[in-house]
């Protein structure tokens, strides 16, 4: 199975954040990744909808006999990934917004966390953050409208840096030392976060550790492509593949399909 694809889905685009970390670090690994753009965003759906997509979304991928499945939807991961686990044999990895490292390097005693109503409002999260974050000051903000925007290919829009500085004006005001973005579309908008936000503020994602851990599964399960021919990448979304094409910044190629 070694030589066998990861297989990696997200409610839209969002997740190549994730795809990226894990090519670079993992180069010789086949991947698939999926985009179920036309449901995005999952966080308004409710957690019955939210199932059936990611079983939808996992079951594709297993027909493409991938070893491995990355959940790269922090939405997804907090709804639907025990029932994933306990339903199908493959290794499955989640995605969780990184509380934990920003609450122990604070020095502030205050973070903020953007992330969707999904992410927030799940049980994953409020265990998460009431396990590592209890002792400090946590502001929360529903990132409303920004993965439609990420979606429909207005990322560097007017629209988005107004709902940016909108919704990072109370964590600045609360004094926030670290920024945890709880949704994996939310590493692109980076660069304007910089722009925005004080120079001390520090800006956290789960990229490089679901990378990590991806490696570390793979060599626990024997799982590891240790074959360095060029490997097989496929993109695919059923949506518009152009947009998902502009944030790979036309390195790879990316497919419709109707599902």
């Amino acid at each position: 199975m070694s030589d066998q694809p990861i297989g990696i889905f997200d409610s839209g685009i969002g997740g190549t954040s994730i795809w990226k970390e894990v090519h670079a670090l993992l180069p010789n690994e086949s991947t698939i990744y999926l985009a179920d753009s036309k449901n995005a965003p999952y966080g308004p759906k409710g957690q019955k909808r939210i199932l059936e997509f990611c079983i939808k979304n996992t079951e594709f991928l297993l027909n493409k006999t991938c070893k491995l499945i990355i959940v790269a939807c922090n939405t997804a991961t907090t709804n639907a990934i025990d029932h994933l686990r306990a339903n199908y044999q493959v290794p499955f990895i989640g995605i969780e917004p990184a509380i934990k490292p920003a609450a122990l390097l604070t020095r502030s005693n205050a973070i903020g966390i953007l992330a969707t109503k999904g992410t927030l409002s799940s049980a994953l999260f409020n265990q998460t953050s009431g396990k590592f974050a209890n002792h400090i000051k946590v502001i929360e903000q529903e990132g409303e409208g920004i993965v439609e925007l990420i979606e429909s290919g207005k990322l560097h829009s007017h629209e988005m840096r107004s709902l940016l500085e909108l919704y990072l004006q109370p964590m600045i005001d609360a004094q926030i030392d670290h920024l945890v973005l709880g949704c994996t579309h939310y590493p692109y908008l980076i660069p304007i976060l910089l722009e925005i936000l004080p120079k001390h503020i520090k800006i956290i994602d789960s990229g490089e550790a679901v990378a990590r851990q991806t490696k570390a599964i793979l060599e626990t399960n024997d799982l590891l492509n240790m074959n360095d021919q060029h490997p097989s990448i496929k993109f695919y979304s059923n949506a518009d593949p152009n947009i998902m094409q502009d944030l790979l910044n036309n390195d790879q190629t990316a497919e419709y399909l109707d599902f």
